[in-house]
């Protein structure tokens, strides 16, 4: 194997660290499953550990700024001390668990425009600058992700960016730090009360909170001008319900209770902090079991290998 990532910190004979996943591709409650591969450099060096972490680009918004840095969100170490000798080749085996909120990056092998996600590998080396290794990682959608997605661009939604937002949307148990948005442009059925939608998924080993930002009149900074809706739904109601007619429920309910949630609230405090305003209509997973055929995975992907992929990606 050629190592070429021969980093040049430690000094011109340094070790090297080169991380190899076995398949860069998962989903939230997953695993990452691949291989550092350490090789000594000229001279003995001690190893105080190796530790592997997710990192992402998340947006932070301040009293006047809002501004983009990259995080870490999610680490292990793979060993702890040892000496590497000269030119010794090490190679350490990992398993790194995926956490359930995981942001998705990829659907239908499409980049989500505005995410990022990597694996970052960290060698301490004692007495000298640490080594580091970044390799790119694509998060694809559960299968309730990907119907409630479909189910967007089958009521004619078009996708617009994607990003995280730090902090906690009030009411829902987190356990990371920021909450990604998925922004879609209204489809033309919509229009008349709808702009554009934000949609989050905040996932557990039992199912997915999905909360629903909707713009009406106005744009996400124009006070009292949102709506939000909250619905809980299980991993297996994935199959189980026509997507198509709940989310058309969950956009009508949520638009619905507009005009008495902005006088009981009052005006929003902004984007990204007024999230939890009126957020209700919890419904429970089991109360979605509406009669309705879905689209087969597999018929999903033909149908929109060239018109849901590419609208999902792009550069724009």
């Amino acid at each position: 194997m050629v190592f070429k990532k021969m980093l040049s910190a430690f000094g011109v004979g340094g070790p090297s660290v080169d991380t190899v996943l076995t398949n860069p591709n998962t989903r939230p409650g997953l695993t990452l499953d691949g291989q550092v591969n350490l090789v000594g450099g000229d001279a003995e060096a001690a190893i105080e550990q190796v530790v592997i972490g997710l990192v992402t680009r998340v947006e932070v918004e301040g009293h006047d700024t809002e501004y983009a840095g990259t995080m870490e969100f999610h680490r292990m170490a793979v060993s702890g001390s040892l000496v590497l000798a000269p030119k010794q080749q090490l190679s350490i085996p990992f398993q790194l668990p995926v956490p359930w909120e995981t942001p998705i990056t990829d659907v239908y092998g499409q980049r989500l425009h505005g995410m990022t996600m990597g694996l970052r590998t960290e060698l301490a080396i004692a007495r000298a600058v640490d080594k580091s290794d970044l390799d790119q990682v694509a998060v694809h959608p559960l299968p309730v992700h990907e119907r409630i997605l479909e189910a967007f661009q089958r009521l004619g939604f078009r996708f617009k960016h994607a990003d995280l937002e730090r902090g906690h949307i009030r009411g829902v148990q987190q356990t990371l730090p920021f909450y990604q948005e998925i922004e879609f442009f209204a489809s033309p059925q919509y229009a008349s009360t709808i702009r554009e939608v934000e949609l989050t998924f905040v996932t557990s080993q039992r199912g997915v909170e999905v909360i629903l930002e909707c713009d009406k009149r106005g744009g996400f900074l124009s006070a009292g001008h949102d709506a939000f809706g909250r619905y809980q739904v299980a991993h297996t109601d994935a199959d189980r319900v026509d997507w198509a007619q709940v989310v058309d429920g969950w956009l009508r309910e949520t638009t619905s209770r507009y005009g008495s949630l902005r006088s009981q609230y009052g005006p929003s405090h902004g984007h990204g902090h007024s999230r939890g305003h009126g957020m209700g209509g919890m419904v429970a997973g089991a109360a979605l079991g509406v009669a309705g055929g879905m689209i087969a995975g597999e018929m999903i992907e033909d149908a929109f290998e060239g018109d849901f992929g590419g609208d999902f990606g792009g550069d724009e």
